[in-house]
């Protein structure tokens, strides 16, 4: 199996993920900044809080300098390639390679509808089962945000369970979803 060192560039129709670094916290900083981004990702528990800064562009640029040489993940800038636009970010991460299996997850920032984040998460899992022969993907999505969970379901994810009440925002519980994929779940949904 390969290890995570590698970060390809993988295109597809509509975008291509390439290798993600210090360079793009400057745009992905101000993506970020998108309250819905914010929300349905669980980076704030309220209202008032979807446009604080959680993070400064400094500490971005040292962020995505370490991950984009981190061997236990693969983080890639979502670009869209009609207009060459940085429109969020994509990871495999939490790489356990004696499980041959890692996490996945997405944000996209005012690019939503249009099936960007449809080809970006099935060319990082399919990069994930074709070429780093790994045996399990998974993920979590909130309850309160269901085009995501239809996104991945789409792809060939299955909930396999619910984390009740795990974030709290306005005052309010909301559930977390654990969505999987197998690498028979993927060949069985990419038809091969």
């Amino acid at each position: 199996m390969t290890d995570l060192s590698d970060t390809p560039t993988l295109t597809g129709d509509l975008v291509a993920l390439r290798p993600a670094d210090g360079r793009d916290a400057p745009c992905l900083h101000a993506l970020m900044a998108d309250p819905e981004v914010t929300r349905l990702t669980g980076s704030a528990h309220s209202s008032e809080d979807l446009t604080s800064a959680r993070w400064s562009v400094e500490q971005l640029v040292e962020v995505y300098d370490r991950w984009s040489k981190a061997e236990d993940r693969l983080v890639w800038a979502v670009v869209e390639r009609t207009s060459g636009a940085v429109v969020g970010e994509a990871l495999l991460l939490d790489h356990d390679p004696g499980n041959r299996s890692c996490s996945f997850r997405i944000w996209i920032s005012g690019a939503r509808d249009r099936g960007l984040g449809t080809e970006a998460t099935r060319l990082a899992v399919g990069h994930a089962f074709t070429t780093l022969g790994l045996h399990r993907v998974q993920l979590e999505v909130y309850a309160f945000n269901p085009r995501a969970r239809r996104v991945y379901e789409k792809v060939g994810f299955v909930l396999e369970g619910t984390q009740r009440e795990a974030l709290l925002f306005d005052g309010r519980w909301v559930d977390l979803h654990l969505m999987g994929m197998l690498e028979q779940d993927w060949r069985a949904a990419a038809g091969r």
